[in-house]
């Protein structure tokens, strides 16, 4: 049985390597990725060191470095009611639910529909100066997302930071990372820009990306976000190493970081014989003396006839005659009880019923109500616009990207879903570090969950390529399950045949595998013994040899109880031992 079912499998084997004679020799490794081995070994996970210009690092493969770096908001967020003010949202430190690598721990918003914040200090504050700030992180969500962010905040330095009173409202330099909400994907990018006239600070948001974002959100694999800033005021966001929007600081933002240098005049108003009309109606035309208003759109067609056989005394529809007044039906609560209408009967036959009326047509003396022709406006103007005057509030910001510090990072979310995984932040003002960091941590992570994957997506590819595909796909795992049931069926029907024959032995009293098997024991066994005495045997033995011989009795027949009683062939003589 074994050696069928191995040879069942190979045959299944070979035929899903080749789908027809006819097709080119096409075999399953042609559609392995050069980049994927045949026998991948296991995935070694080390937790990365910072190396090189960093500001912050943190891989969260430690949980006490982790207790000791972040702090968990203790505010409330204003303007909202108390019951849901508080930033009571859960956070720990756990790997991924599945193609999780050994040692690799991430920090996961436990909770959902929950406001939830926490950050931590940078090791030393990034100043934008004459280096790029490169910003870098990625994100799971191991349940997807149906509503909410997984962004980070890069906090603005301040003296006397207090990060347990992290809220919404605590004012950040950059807002990065992807969000989403219904059909609403977005990738943000938010930079407070100072006003160099007053000091204020606006938002200023980037330009959507061109790349579809829905698939980030929703196949629960860990994906790289990273920023990159230069002092050159250009700016470029990827996802995966792949650069999904670019641009720069000065022209690709909203509200623009400079204002325009002339504004409409608030107080200028359009004078009153301002004429916009283009086109007016002719004063001059008239209407023509036989145009008649009055005659409609339609009227009966005079040529119409009645057709034959019109009823013209039956109803369409009359009173049901098989229905009956409800009994519980009450004419003072209820009203005058009255049958249901149905389509009359004598009508079925007929051309039609009720009053013949003749079909309408168009009516060919119809005009419509007259209006006057229209003819180019004399007086126009064109469209009325406030005079230009200069902006008072116009500035000129040719730097951007000289930003106010950053003295910390942090998480500040509402989300509809859970276990959302961040990982491998990393803020440093070296691209070659920021590779090298991913390399060690986010590459290894992606390569696990990729590899676990891949076989799965070959075979889609290779079903997709095949016209037989399907038919091989089924075979393969049909075989293995067809096979067994043909072993169950042949074991039920094996174990009847034995219990038939048993049957049929003890039926006959025919000796059986097992009664021979325990006759020739004990046939063996008893070669040596004397065989006893029995009915009208001779008598003349020594009476030493009686008493000897009744004592082998007795104890042959306590024997005997215990054992099973030997099935004889047909025709044997029993022999009867004496008492």
């Amino acid at each position: 049985m074994r050696l069928i079912l191995l040879t069942a499998l190979v045959l299944c084997l070979s035929i899903s390597v080749r789908c027809d004679d006819d097709s080119e020799e096409a075999t399953v490794t042609e559609e392995l990725d050069e980049s994927t081995p045949e026998n991948p070994e296991e995935i070694v996970y080390a937790s990365p060191t910072p190396k090189g210009h960093i500001y912050f690092a943190e891989h969260f493969d430690v949980p006490e470095e982790f207790e000791a770096k972040w702090v968990r908001s203790q505010a409330k967020k204003e303007g909202i009611d108390e019951d849901i003010a508080k930033y009571d949202g859960k956070w720990a430190i756990e790997g991924l639910l599945k193609d999780g690598l050994k040692g690799d721990m991430g920090l996961v918003l436990k909770s959902k529909a929950k406001h939830a914040a926490i950050s931590a200090s940078l090791d030393r504050p990034f100043l934008f100066t004459n280096k790029p700030l490169i910003v870098q992180y990625d994100v799971t969500f191991q349940n997807g997302q149906d509503c909410g962010g997984a962004y980070i905040k890069l906090l603005t330095q301040q003296t006397g930071m207090r990060l347990s009173q992290f809220t919404d409202k605590t004012p950040y330099t950059i807002m990065f990372g992807p969000d989403k909400c219904g059909n609403d994907h977005k990738l943000h990018f938010i930079f407070q820009h100072k006003n160099p006239k007053d000091g204020s600070y606006s938002e200023k948001h980037a330009k959507k990306p061109s790349t579809r974002l829905d698939e980030y959100f929703k196949d629960g694999k860990p994906h790289l976000y990273t920023l990159m800033i230069h002092p050159d005021n250009t700016f470029d966001v990827s996802v995966d190493y792949k650069i999904v929007n670019k641009g720069t600081l000065l022209e690709d933002f909203s509200p623009p970081v400079n204002p325009p240098s002339e504004i409409d005049d608030p107080d200028d108003r359009k004078p009153e014989d301002w004429d916009e009309r283009e086109k007016i109606a002719d004063p001059d035309a008239k209407k023509p003396e036989d145009w008649d208003e009055d005659e409609p759109e339609q009227i009966a067609d005079a040529d119409a006839v009645k057709p034959d056989g019109w009823l013209d005394d039956e109803p369409e529809m009359i009173p049901d005659p098989s229905a009956e007044k409800p009994e519980d039906w009450d004419e003072d609560m209820d009203g005058t009880w009255e049958a249901p209408l149905i389509n009359n009967p004598a009508c079925e036959s007929a051309p039609g019923c009720g009053q013949w009326k003749a079909p309408m047509k168009a009516n060919p003396k119809f005009k419509g109500k007259w209006r006057a022709p229209m003819i180019d406006n004399p007086n126009y103007r064109g469209k009325w616009r406030p005079r230009r005057i200069p902006n008072p509030d116009f500035f000129e910001d040719k730097h951007p990207f000289n930003m106010a510090p950053i003295g910390a990072i942090g998480l500040e979310l509402w989300s509809m879903s859970d276990n959302i995984l961040f990982d491998n932040i990393i803020i440093t003002d070296d691209k070659m570090v920021s590779e090298q960091w991913a390399a060690e941590t986010f590459d290894l992570k992606r390569n696990l969950v990729d590899r676990d994957q891949a076989f799965g997506e070959r075979v889609r590819r290779w079903m997709n390529r095949k016209e037989n595909a399907f038919m091989v796909y089924a075979m393969y795992l049909s075989l293995p399950v067809t096979l067994y049931i043909w072993f169950l069926r042949r074991r039920v029907v094996e174990e009847k045949q034995d219990a038939a024959r048993a049957a049929l032995a003890k039926k006959t009293d025919d000796a059986v595998e097992d009664d021979e098997g325990a006759e020739e024991a004990m046939q063996n066994g008893e070669e040596s013994e004397a065989v006893p005495q029995l009915e009208g045997d001779d008598e003349e033995a020594k009476d030493d040899d009686d008493a000897k011989e009744d004592d082998e009795v007795e104890e042959d027949a306590e024997e005997l109880e215990d054992a099973p009683e030997p099935v004889v062939e047909t025709g044997t003589r029993r022999r009867v031992r004496k008492d």
